[in-house]
């Protein structure tokens, strides 16, 4: 947390040096202050920011793409004359444990086209999800743990 908050504060130096406080300014500078501390890393000791980071980066472009892959069968299925669906509602045993990991995961799944949290049982161990393409209940379930042990990945290491 504390490289973070160097981080930080790098980049808004950069946006005052530059006098330039847009989003794009700030990311560059976010970037520029992170080269600077990955070089910076001998002195200042190592730290669990810059694996951190990456976990970050690689997580954000799993789920993009899973969200491009939805939102194009979504599409496909509105604008051809046949309906491909098969509606349904699964439970899904959960690994998250926290009320955190629980919202995450349940906004990130209601967030992808196609697929919707309902409800989550009273032990908090089963999330109940309705989901337009039900083909093989497996194979839905795996792709679904999947992001979810990413997203652990990312939240827990």
């Amino acid at each position: 947390m504390k490289m973070f908050l160097v981080n930080l504060l790098l980049a808004l130096t950069w946006a005052a040096l530059t006098a330039n406080f847009s989003f794009l300014n700030l990311l560059f500078g976010m970037v520029v202050g992170y080269v600077t501390l990955l070089l910076l890393r001998p002195v200042l000791g190592d730290s669990r920011y810059f694996g951190k980071v990456w976990q970050v980066i690689s997580f954000s472009g799993f789920f993009l793409a899973q969200l491009l892959k939805s939102n194009m069968r979504v599409a496909y299925d509105v604008l051809t004359p046949t309906y491909f669906m098969r509606p349904g509602i699964i439970g899904l045993k959960l690994e998250s444990a926290t009320d955190l990991e629980i919202t995450v995961f349940a906004n990130l799944i209601s967030l992808t086209p196609g697929t919707l949290s309902l409800d989550i049982s009273s032990d908090r161990k089963v999330l109940y999800i309705h989901a337009m393409y039900i083909d093989d209940i497996n194979e839905l379930r795996a792709e679904i743990r999947d992001l979810e042990r990413r997203l652990l990945n990312v939240m827990r290491n």
